[in-house]
């Protein structure tokens, strides 16, 4: 028996968790980098070093996937999003602040390695960690739940919105 509202379920466990999985590869081989994560509009932001290994292979070939899983004790309790897409750079100051704004939100103890009358700044948040904003673009998703028996995977239509991933309760 299938869930009955997979992409509800879907949403509820993206606001859930905070570590994202990137794969990518090229002739080298594959690889695979966990990431903390905000969900807004249409994809999963994120910081990183635009010299890492995960953003290189996924500039470089134009695709990645994406797993998201919650923590599971036994096979029935496994749950969680397999994806596909691509990563992009991204550019826009606005969608950064908002980006900034919302991660601090969601990981309070980012706001540490920052003076106290620190405001958003992007570019000092930039240089700061030493990273640039990306966000991975899922085209194909599939949410799997094994509550509902092994190996159960149900395809479902990625949506651009907002999960509000900021308001993780733990």
């Amino acid at each position: 028996m299938p869930p009955e509202d997979p992409q509800k379920d879907a949403l509820d466990l993206i606001r859930s968790e905070s570590v994202l999985t990137l794969a990518t590869s090229d002739d080298a081989g594959p690889w695979a980098a966990p990431v903390y994560f905000v969900c807004l509009e249409n994809g999963f932001y994120f910081f990183s070093s635009p010299q890492s290994l995960h953003i290189q292979q996924a500039i470089k070939s134009g695709v990645a996937s994406a797993s998201l899983f919650c923590r599971a004790d036994s096979w029935q309790a496994i749950r969680g999003l397999q994806m596909k897409g691509r990563m992009d750079r991204v550019s826009d100051p606005a969608l950064s602040l908002k980006v900034i704004s919302d991660y601090l939100k969601r990981f309070p103890f980012t706001r540490d390695f920052f003076p106290a009358i620190w405001r958003y700044d992007s570019k000092a948040f930039f240089n700061r960690f030493k990273v640039k904003l990306f966000v991975f673009v899922p085209t194909e998703v599939y949410y799997v739940d094994n509550r509902y028996g092994f190996g159960n995977r149900q395809k479902i239509e990625w949506k651009a919105q907002e999960t509000q991933s900021n308001t993780r309760n733990g």
